[in-house]
């Protein structure tokens, strides 16, 4: 089996020994928090940041721009130790004001958002291999061809599409994805991704031919001309009243290859984006993949803004999962910021054993009773609601950690971290920003026990 550079393994624990840091409960971490959640200390051994990994050479795409990877990241077990899977959302894409409207546009609209199959060798990233999400019959009306697009799906629900300029409107496309997440079922060798747009979740196999797209009740009604998908409008309802681009943000399997969990970015519109924009409830769903029930929803419980100067709750985003098993997933939390700027890298450990499921319940208004994303977590537990532990694992901000967009992690061998940001393509429409995409290694010690 291939290992991680032997020299970098060695040279970055000597060189940054300095820099370890525990293994802490929230608890441990601020004092005074405004609403208290439930959180126990962690006996893992201390993170140690074992390399860094540069894309390297990445293929141009088209008007300048270069492809990338980093909105999702996954290693496959039984796969070489330095082989992961990642992907880059809907492409490149950015915000241009016309008048004192900000338009969203798409400077290459017929780049099918993919899979890369990467290696990290030698301080570097490489592309070993791109699968392109295509249909499996009839041809995509952006592209022109079997292969889909990353433009906005349906008027009203979405952003509307421009070219570069944001002078003019471009076709939607029914079949686009504004991919996150990734994982990997061994049962049926299949993956699955999750998209901001519906918000929805996405099998294919493993050649990037599309299998089915399921969405929340009362959206397939919306989505008439997408033939070439079987669409299953199961997910509940209210995930359509998520705000725009922060739909699913992670998604992963769990080891056995039953269970699928997958998170929000921020929380819902739930009555209204007033509501959403300020609560700190997040919504995980878990679902059995013998038969793609839905069978349990978990509130996840933000960082509180009030404890990070200059941070306003809906800079806090959640930007990734890994399914340790049933009842243990790993969160990634971040804020909106770069560099000296940002406040808030970290990854969670999160049991959900003795947590309640809130499936069905709070979604809706009734006299008296405010909605999940009304609610603090006093009022949660006064319903009754136990939330599951959250403990620290790892605080990249205590190495320096230089990106915004720190947007997948997975597990190698249950005791190596890996992380990887998101560089937009390393442009905001067509700008170069000369943002890189770097994957870091933690020693992390075993955390699955």
């Amino acid at each position: 089996m291939a290992k991680l550079n032997p020299l970098v393994k060695v040279l970055s624990k000597v060189v940054l020994g300095s820099f370890l840091l525990g293994s802490l409960p929230v608890s441990a971490v601020y004092a005074d928090v405004e609403e208290s959640i439930p959180v126990r200390a962690s006996n893992e051994s201390q993170p140690t940041l074992i390399g860094k990994y540069r894309l390297a050479n990445p293929e141009e795409l088209g008007k300048g721009i270069k492809m990338s990877v980093g909105s999702s990241l996954l290693h496959i077990p039984g796969d070489p130790e330095n082989v992961f899977y990642s992907t880059a959302d809907r492409g490149p894409n950015g915000e241009v004001k016309v008048g004192e409207e900000k338009r969203r546009t798409f400077p290459l609209d017929t780049y099918t958002p993919s899979i890369y199959k990467i290696e990290v060798v030698d301080g570097k990233i490489n592309v070993l291999e791109r699968i392109s999400l295509k249909l499996a019959n009839g041809t995509d009306p952006v592209t022109g061809t079997n292969l889909i697009s990353g433009v906005s799906n349906l008027p009203k629900e979405d952003e509307v599409p421009y070219d570069e300029t944001g002078q003019k409107q471009l076709a939607y496309d029914p079949y686009g994805l504004d991919l996150e997440g990734l994982a990997y079922n061994k049962n049926d060798d299949t993956f699955w991704l999750c998209d901001e747009y519906r918000p929805s979740l996405v099998q294919v196999k493993r050649d990037g031919t599309i299998l089915q797209r399921l969405i929340p009740a009362g959206m397939a009604e919306k989505i008439t001309d997408a033939p070439h998908v079987p669409i299953k409008d199961i997910l509940p309802g209210v995930y359509s009243k998520r705000i725009q681009n922060r739909g699913f943000e992670g998604v992963s399997i769990t080891p056995d290859g039953k269970w699928m969990y997958a998170i929000m970015q921020n929380s819902l519109a739930n009555p209204d984006d007033n509501a959403g924009k300020n609560s700190r409830i997040m919504r995980i769903i878990k679902i059995d993949l013998t038969n793609l029930k839905v069978v349990a929803e978990f509130p996840y419980v933000a960082d509180s803004a009030k404890n990070y100067d200059g941070l306003k709750q809906f800079d806090i985003v959640a930007s990734d999962l890994y399914a340790i098993n049933e009842h243990v997933l790993l969160i990634d939390e971040r804020d909106k910021y770069a560099g000296e700027e940002a406040k808030l890298k970290k990854v969670y450990k999160l049991d959900l054993s003795k947590a309640t499921s809130i499936l069905g319940q709070y979604d809706e208004a009734k006299k008296g009773e405010p909605l999940l994303e009304q609610m603090d977590t006093d009022q949660l537990k006064e319903k009754g609601v136990v939330l599951a532990e959250k403990t620290e694992v790892l605080d990249m901000l205590k190495f320096d950690y230089p990106f915004e967009k720190v947007e997948g992690i997975s597990l190698v061998n249950n005791h190596i971290l890996a992380v990887i940001n998101d560089n937009d393509f390393g442009i905001e429409n067509t700008t170069q920003t000369n943002v890189a995409t770097e994957m870091w290694m933690f020693e992390v010690g075993d955390i699955t026990k």
